[in-house]
């Protein structure tokens, strides 16, 4: 039997009628039957997700087997299962509400083929639901996590090359309840042998069910924390200290861990909100640092700065100003080589904040090394009115964040 390119993994639950469409993507694919298999793994369905998907089996031209379990309780296991018993080249995680464009797996292995990379996002886009955008600017045929914005697209529904997830012995940590398909994304990125970016072209339809069953949406904030947990131990285990590090810390802060420290902080009960504070203490004390501090826009570096002095009363008096939509007043150092906006407690030293929390950074980054905007002009005591302008517009432009966010 020959080797097929691609194993299309699916792990389904209650999956129909979703389902129905899902597996004829499969079929459409322009890559051709002959060149891919599909390993289906119904969860402990009730609905006739594993009837149907035996059914598709036995009647489709694309090989597939179907495996039938008790539920699991997540995507992990169903996953994991799926992955040792691939037999394809590369590996594409396809969730069961979801579905292909008909290239997408011929432009996927082409690419990843002609590239010699290891993981492939094909364009993402929405259906009845938001699905990120930043990363599709450009088709690349290599790109990594330092000098593009994939970082911001951790989902598992890319096409992995299969020889590198068994070389490194990666699967789906089925300890975690959410994130886990982050943490799998993160480390196949940062070990394997490059990124491939396709944007010209729509791969995947993300669907959002009418009956609102996503993992993602439901959970506990325990959750949350576990997943920003093992997210910045992962990144400090596989990068050494530096700006580097850095620029991936910035993901788990403002990508998971901050949000559970918004407005919805001050619905709170009081017990809650000294329960989330003492579930960071611990990843603040451990992780957070000026550098990743200085990467974060004021607003949120603020908000975060609060949670490391374990200081619930600041992040309270913040919150309620952030969602009385209040402009900050920007104030200039007696020197006039730095800008701070004048959030609440600024300059106020039984905050427990420094001036450092509330200053104005405009980072930027070049293949993860470190390029700051000049805040000085070179042999001059004082800002120039161009760069003080510059900067005045990027603080309105986080103002106008802000307060949409």
């Amino acid at each position: 039997m020959s080797t097929p390119d691609v194993t299309v993994i699916i792990g389904a639950y209650e999956a129909m009628p979703y389902l129905v469409r899902c597996l004829e993507s499969v079929e459409n694919q322009t890559l051709g039957a002959d060149r891919i298999e599909i390993v289906a793994v119904d969860d402990g369905s009730t609905d006739g997700t594993g009837e149907y998907l035996e059914e598709f089996a036995a009647r489709t031209s694309v090989p597939t087997r179907v495996v039938r379990q008790a539920n699991s309780g997540g995507p992990s296991g169903p996953r994991n299962v799926g992955l040792g018993m691939a037999r394809g080249r590369y590996v594409f995680f396809l969730d069961a509400d979801d579905y292909f464009g008909d290239e997408a797996l011929e432009r996927m292995v082409t690419r990843a083929d002609r590239a010699k990379t290891d993981v492939v996002l094909g364009k993402v886009v929405g259906v009845n639901r938001g699905a990120p955008r930043s990363m599709w600017t450009a088709t690349k045929d290599r790109v990594n996590v330092y000098n593009s914005k994939i970082i911001y697209t951790l989902s598992a529904q890319k096409l992995f090359r299969r020889e590198l997830l068994e070389r490194i012995g990666l699967q789906f940590d089925e300890g975690l309840k959410t994130g886990e398909d982050a943490l799998f994304t993160m480390e196949a990125y940062l070990r394997g042998a490059g990124v491939s970016v396709i944007s010209n072209y729509i791969c995947y339809y993300l669907v959002g069910r009418d009956d609102g069953k996503h993992v993602t949406k439901s959970g506990t904030y325990e959750w949350r924390f576990d997943s920003a947990r093992a997210m910045m131990a992962l990144i400090h285990r596989l990068e050494p200290a530096g700006p580097r590090r850095d620029f991936l810390m910035v993901r788990p802060f403002t990508v998971g861990l901050i949000q559970q420290f918004g407005p919805n902080f001050l619905r709170d009960s009081q017990e809650v909100r000294r329960h989330k504070m003492e579930l960071a203490a611990p990843l603040m004390d451990m992780y957070w640092n000026d550098g990743v501090a200085r990467l974060i826009k004021v607003a949120e570096r603020l908000r975060l700065a609060a949670v490391a002095r374990g200081r619930a009363d600041v992040l309270v008096d913040h919150l309620t100003y952030l969602q009385e939509k209040t402009v900050p007043e920007v104030v200039s150092s007696r020197k006039g080589d730095k800008l701070f906006l004048a959030y609440p407690h600024f300059r106020d030293r039984s905050s427990g904040l420094s001036d450092s929390d509330f200053e104005v950074t405009v980072p930027d980054w070049r293949d993860g090394k470190r390029i700051e905007k000049p805040e000085v002009v070179p042999g001059r005591p004082s800002l120039s009115r161009r760069v003080v302008r510059r900067m005045r517009r990027d603080v309105r432009r986080w103002r106008a964040r802000i307060t949409t966010g």
